[in-house]
């Protein structure tokens, strides 16, 4: 199923399940970082690892944008 399609499903589970795993990854990618160590992810069909260092480098806040406010 797509996002479009999931948000349309008739059972609250599946429509939270995305949320879930958004949890999941965003606490994946902590514990990586705390324990130093790669997570592997996909992106565009390919298998990627990850790195820490990448992860907190991706999770720092851009200085060369403006803030929201």
């Amino acid at each position: 199923m797509i996002q479009n399609e999931l948000s349309k499903a008739k059972d609250q589970d599946l429509i939270a399940s995305v949320l879930a795993m958004k949890r999941a990854a965003s606490l994946a990618r902590q514990v990586a970082v705390q324990t130093g160590t790669a997570i592997v992810v996909t992106k565009d069909e390919k298998i990627i690892r990850r790195t820490a260092a990448e992860l907190m480098t991706e999770s720092l806040p851009d200085t060369n944008k403006p803030a929201a406010l």
